[in-house]
Order: structure tokens, then C-alpha cells, then sequence
């Protein structure tokens, strides 16, 4: 079995020249010999006319050596008159591969008709002509000393034929390598890339054919594997860092309450902080699981009907201690507003932003949590008064583990999985988020979702 692509293509560019060459020979000889014969005949019968017309003006007698000075009857023709008595008066060059004339056809010709043998299969054409003359009628034949045109014409078609077949294949030969190059490329391209080095460049931009557009998404692919592996490797790099440090606090911690000797209050303290890093293991799990049943094409999906804000409503008294601890002043504009949406996976995005909200503004500031109704889209503000977000940190924010403000202290940084959480629902759902902020003077998340969910078409 032929495995090399090059060798394909070569193969079979010549097999097709060779099929096509082969035809087309053939082809031209059927229709040439056709041509020929009826050319050949038709010239055959107007030399034996002239012939005749010429000999009938000359004395007999002198036929003879009139018709030997003529030179084209004495390299390319026999010619051979019969008088009147069937005696044959003249018959040229003595060429050893003249045809015999036939006793009918000098009868023929004597009785005052034309005689000639027009069979496709013989070798020499004769044609026939009456002299009337005093004497009686005389038969003039001429004949071909031999067909040659034919077989050069098919020498000359052979030859020209294999030179084709000879400066395609070498043609293809080179041709073949440019085209298959570029495959070759993305072979030892994808055994890079399953070893794990992304950094790949095919260099085919030129190319404005299919191998080249092909060339071009192989690079964007493995563009898109590297920042793909980068992702991964952050995630890794995150998520061994979140688990590691409450693992150490708890490890740290238990070993210091099994000191019989620690005072009590000291010691519940330090359970305190155990408890609290625990939540915190409990609660980054859950939202790594959620995060992986978002992804998944089979996370479970079930739009319904929805009286949002009856929604908005619930969440912020569920998390009436949080804000009012704090002494917080919550501002509430909600109109009555119905969408098609998932019940479960919004109420997670309205607390996971209110949670946000909460955390980072100090006591005694306030929120505003506004719905706005709009034709065929709803969208929620929830706008607080807190430390803000800088402008370099807000195109980030909604990255996993992504945390703006690395000198938060560790009971607000959270885990930086919140936001992404609600980035990935809010997609789901067809809507977009939107946040707007200023250091010191606080931020804005605006959520826009389209009142009628509608199933994203399949690619």
C-alpha cells in the first residue's frame, strides 16, 4: 500500500496524463484517417483526370518519354496506360511494391468508366481514367508507390505525446512537493504539540489557497492550546495555592489545641480559626464543582417562568444579617418584572453579587439595587459605595482566582471563583455583565438578560 501523500498525488497525475494522453491519441488517428482517406481520394481522383486530360493532347507516341521527365510520376506515383489491344504500354519505375492491377478494373476503364479501389485496408490507392483517342480508348492507371504520411503523422504524434507525458510528470514532480510540503509541516506540528510544546508557527500566510487557509488554523489552534495550557496550569497553580493554605492553617492550628496546657479561651480561638478555614475549603469546593457543571455540556438547564423581583426580594432577606451588621442601608427600586430564565442558577448570581457588594463596602454605607425593564431584555444594577475597583483590575475581575486587591485582608479576598461563577451563568442565559467603578467612590454591576430564553443554536 502506497502511504506517502507525494507519491499519491504523483502516481496519480501521471496514470491520469497517461488514460488522458492514451484517448486522445487514439482519438486524433481515428479522426485523422478518416480526414486522410477522404483528402487522398479526392486528390488521387483529380491527378488521374489531369492526367488524363494531358496525355489525350500529346501523340501517343510520345507518351512515354513526356510521362518519364515528369518527376512526381517517378518518385511518388506508377503510372500505367493499357491500349486499346490490353497491351501495357507504360508502367514507370519498376518498384517492387506495386500492386497488380486487376483484369476487371482495365476492362472497366477500356469500357469508358473510372475505376478505384477505395478500401481503407489497401496499401496502394489505384485509380483509373479512359483516353479516348483516334486509336481507340486507352486506360491510364496511377497508383501510390507508398503511404508514408500516416506513419509519421503517428511517429510525430507519439513523440510529442511522451514529451508531454515526460515534462508533466517532472512538472508534478515539483509541483507535488509544494503542495504536500505544508502537510509535512503540520505532521511534525502535531507531534510537537502532543509532546506539549505549543509554540508553533507553520509560516504559510502567503498561501492563499485551502492548504493555506488550513496552515493558518493550525497556527490559531495552537495558539488557542497554549493559552488553553496556560489557563490550566494557573488553575493548577490556584487551586493548589486555595486548598494549601487553609490545609496549613487547620494542620498548623490542630497541632497547637492538643497542648493540654493552653488556656481555654486561647484554645477556642484557635478552633474558631479551624472552623472558619474548613467553611472556607467547603465552600471553594462547591464552587469548583459548580464551576466544572457549568462547563459541562450536561449541566442541567431548566428555564421556567420567573417573577424576578419577588427573586431579588428573597435574596436580599436572606442576607439581612450580612448587610445589617454592618449597618448598611439597602435602597430598593423593584418593579414587577416576569422572564423565561433558571430559577436556581439566577438566585446564585444575585447572591454571589450581593455578597460581593456587602463584603467591600465599610459600615454605614449603602446599596442600590434597581430593575429596569426594557422591551425585550431586563437588567439589574446593584451599585455600592465601596473602596471600588481600579481600572486595570475591572477587564479581570470575572477570571477564575482572580483577585483585584492583593492587599485585602484574608477574610474579604474570598477565593476569586464568585465572579466567574456568574459570568458563566449570565452567558448561559444569553445575557451579558457589565461593571463600571472608580477608586473611592465605588461600583457598579449591571446584569442584562433578554426576558424570553431561547436555546443558542447548535455550530
Amino acid at each position: 500500500m502506497i502511504r506517502s501523500l507525494y507519491l499519491r498525488v504523483v502516481l496519480t497525475f501521471i496514470a491520469s496524463v497517461i488514460l488522458g494522453l492514451t484517448v486522445a491519441f487514439f482519438t486524433m488517428m481515428w479522426v485523422y484517417k478518416d480526414t486522410f482517406n477522404t483528402m487522398l481520394s479526392r486528390q488521387f481522383s483529380d491527378a488521374s483526370h489531369d492526367l488524363a486530360g494531358v496525355l489525350k493532347r500529346v501523340n501517343p507516341d510520345e507518351w512515354d518519354s513526356m510521362l518519364r521527365e515528369q518527376r512526381w510520376t517517378t518518385m511518388s506515383l506508377q503510372v500505367m496506360i493499357v491500349d486499346p489491344t490490353g497491351k501495357t504500354i507504360y508502367s514507370g519505375m519498376k518498384h517492387s511494391g506495386k500492386a497488380i492491377i486487376p483484369p476487371e478494373a482495365v476492362d472497366k476503364v477500356r469500357s469508358g468508366g473510372d475505376y478505384s479501389n477505395k478500401e481503407p485496408s489497401a496499401q496502394h490507392r489505384i485509380y483509373g481514367t479512359p483516353i479516348f483517342t483516334e486509336r481507340g480508348t486507352y486506360a491510364v492507371f496511377i497508383q501510390s508507390i507508398q503511404q508514408e504520411a500516416p506513419f509519421d503523422l503517428v511517429r510525430m504524434l507519439f513523440t510529442t505525446l511522451l514529451v508531454a507525458l515526460g515534462s508533466g510528470s517532472l512538472f508534478i514532480l515539483v509541483s507535488a512537493r509544494y503542495l504536500v510540503n505544508p502537510l509535512k509541516k503540520m505532521t511534525l506540528a502535531t507531534r510537537q504539540i502532543a509532546k506539549g510544546d505549543f509554540n508553533i508557527q507553520l509560516n504559510q500566510r502567503k498561501r492563499k489557497d485551502e492548504l493555506g487557509e488550513l496552515a493558518r488554523s493550525f497556527d490559531h489552534m495552537a495558539l488557542e492550546l497554549h493559552q488553553l495550557e496556560s489557563m490550566r496550569q494557573d488553575f493548577v497553580s490556584n487551586v493548589s495555592h486555595e486548598i494549601q493554605s487553609p490545609l496549613t492553617s487547620i494542620s498548623g492550628f490542630s497541632k497547637l489545641v492538643r497542648n493540654p496546657q493552653m488556656p481555654e479561651e486561647e484554645k477556642q480561638q484557635y478552633l474558631d480559626i479551624i472552623e472558619t478555614e474548613a467553611e472556607r475549603l467547603s465552600r471553594l469546593s462547591e464552587n469548583l464543582l459548580k464551576l466544572a457543571s457549568l462547563d459541562s455540556e450536561h449541566h442541567p438547564f431548566h428555564p421556567g417562568p420567573l417573577e424576578l423581583d419577588e427573586q431579588l426580594r428573597r435574596v436580599v432577606v436572606a442576607l439581612e444579617p450580612l448587610w445589617s451588621a454592618k449597618s448598611i442601608e439597602l435602597q430598593l427600586e423593584l418593579p414587577r418584572t416576569k422572564l423565561i430564565a433558571d430559577v436556581d442558577q439566577l438566585n446564585q448570581v444575585w447572591i454571589n453579587l450581593l455578597t460581593n457588594a456587602i463584603k467591600f463596602t465599610p459600615a454605614g454605607g449603602s446599596i442600590e439595587l434597581s430593575l429596569e425593564t426594557m422591551t425585550d431584555r431586563v437588567r439589574v444594577i446593584i451599585q455600592d459605595t465601596g473602596a471600588g475597583i481600579a481600572p486595570e483590575d475591572q477587564e479581570r475581575i470575572f477570571e477564575r482566582f482572580y483577585k483585584g486587591d492583593k492587599s485585602r485582608e484574608r477574610a474579604k479576598s474570598g477565593s476569586g471563583l464568585g465572579l466567574a461563577i456568574v459570568r458563566k451563568i449570565v452567558d448561559l442565559h444569553q445575557g451579558t455583565v457589565e461593571v463600571e467603578s472608580e477608586l473611592g467612590r465605588g461600583t457598579k454591576m449591571a446584569v442584562t438578560l433578554p426576558s424570553v430564553w431561547t436555546p443558542a443554536p447548535k455550530p
